[in-house]
């Protein structure tokens, strides 16, 4: 028991205890209720009905030969795995793997995130680049023939 000089300094004392801010723990990850060493563990039979449709669809008709040999080079623990195929869903075991995707122009280096379980490769490496438009130039319209030139 904590002895105070007067209850009114109890009183504050007990107000600046309560207002200073808790730090937070972070928040796990969770797919579908299941934390990410859990997802890891389920086998792909258990896996498929927690995925979303699109994804579920590809994988019950199995893997392509260039998928397998992307699936391959994942297991033999490269460091960056290069890949070309943009079609590739992201499972569990993808987690924390860097993956170099090919956009049509350059190689997109990408760490995979949980968030990221279910979606396509393709997602994450962008092939278009957005082009920012200005104002209209000279000559480009019949109100710029009215523009000032400096």
């Amino acid at each position: 028991m904590v002895k105070f000089a007067s209850a009114k300094s109890a009183r504050r004392k007990e107000r600046k205890r309560k207002g200073k801010i808790a730090t937070r723990k972070k928040k796990e990850f969770t797919y579908c209720g299941k934390t990410l060493d859990e997802l890891k563990a389920l086998s792909m039979e258990e896996l498929l009905p927690i995925l979303p449709s699109r994804a579920r669809r590809s994988l019950k008709r199995g893997l392509k030969p260039p998928q397998k040999k992307f699936w391959k080079h994942v297991s033999e623990g490269r460091a960056v795995v290069k890949t070309h195929r943009r079609d590739i869903v992201v499972l569990p075991q993808l987690v924390g793997r860097r993956v170099a995707i090919h956009n049509g122009n350059a190689w997109r280096e990408v760490e995979i995130q949980p968030e990221m379980i279910g979606h396509l490769l393709g997602e994450f490496a962008m092939t278009r680049k957005f082009e920012k438009h200005t104002g209209p130039g000279v000559g480009a319209t019949r109100s710029s023939k009215f523009m000032p030139l400096r």
